[in-house]
């Protein structure tokens, strides 16, 4: 069996699809030609790579705050996916439960994107995620997850790290921010996604830079609390990403298939619920 039939689940993905599901009037970004990835295009992907199911996260670009597109595919995946949704920061109660009842699982806090200060106020929320067993899927990058770390704690929710949390690669392992991620793992409450590496790498593909990064979040979270991503359809990359050499990658980082059994399914598995 090759890198490319082991079963996965893969952590983190969006659909893009303004033909079925327009972009929100006022989206300050839209996608458009080869970062579109509609259901019908992802589901030859998850055929052509092993991957047997998917957190679906909803994008901030094109859709806002908008997860129709997301829940469609939810919808009728038939038990392929889960979502992440987009939501406001003051998320009424009623408006979680319709939410969980139609497949998600977690939601989206996008401070790279958005500010940490979008968030602060967001403790109430954090704490009802808490209570429902449900998830943060948090985006930051370089130093803002210090801000938001005491908060995270308080809550006692679940979380998810986007990207490896996104750390300035030119920085070393004692930035900050990297070293309140690595700190957060003694919590057992936090998982990091293994993916995004255009994201934060200062070169191109293959981002060798990043692997400083990789290595010592998988010495610090172990094979326990680790998730591959292959981030499709790659929303503003610099350069060409294909999920065939991500996947090569991950081989010649966890040469054991054992070890990438742990990562690309049974983890996933535990911390997404399939």
């Amino acid at each position: 069996m090759t890198v490319f039939d082991e079963p996965k689940i893969d952590g983190h993905c969006h659909l893009l699809d303004p033909e079925r599901h327009p972009y929100a009037p006022d989206a300050a970004y839209r996608p458009a030609g080869q970062e579109l990835g509609t259901l019908a295009q992802y589901r030859q992907v998850m055929d052509a790579y092993g991957i047997r199911h998917a957190l679906l996260v909803g994008p901030n670009s094109g859709y806002g705050l908008d997860n129709r597109c997301l829940l469609d595919a939810v919808e009728q995946g038939g038990g392929l996916f889960k979502g992440i949704a987009v939501v406001p920061p003051d998320l009424a109660p009623a408006a979680l439960t319709e939410l969980q009842a139609r497949g998600i699982v977690g939601l989206a806090f996008n401070a790279a994107l958005l500010g940490t200060a979008h968030y602060l106020q967001a403790a109430a929320l954090l704490r009802e995620l808490a209570r429902r067993d449900l998830l943060l899927s948090l985006q930051v990058e370089g130093d803002q997850l210090v801000e938001l770390q005491p908060m995270l704690e308080r809550s006692g929710v679940r979380v998810l790290v986007d990207h490896c949390g996104r750390p300035a690669a030119g920085r070393g392992l004692d930035q900050p921010g990297f070293r309140a991620l690595l700190a957060l793992a003694r919590s057992g409450r936090v998982a990091v996604k293994l993916s995004g590496f255009q994201k934060f790498s200062t070169q191109p593909p293959p981002h060798e830079d990043t692997a400083p990064y990789v290595k010592a979040l998988l010495q610090a979270y172990g094979l326990q609390a680790c998730l591959w991503a292959s981030d499709w359809p790659f929303l503003r990359a610099p350069q060409r990403i294909d999920v065939g050499p991500l996947l090569r990658g991950v081989e010649r980082l966890l040469p054991d298939p054992a070890d990438r059994r742990r990562l690309f399914w049974e983890t996933p598995r535990r911390w997404l619920g399939f």
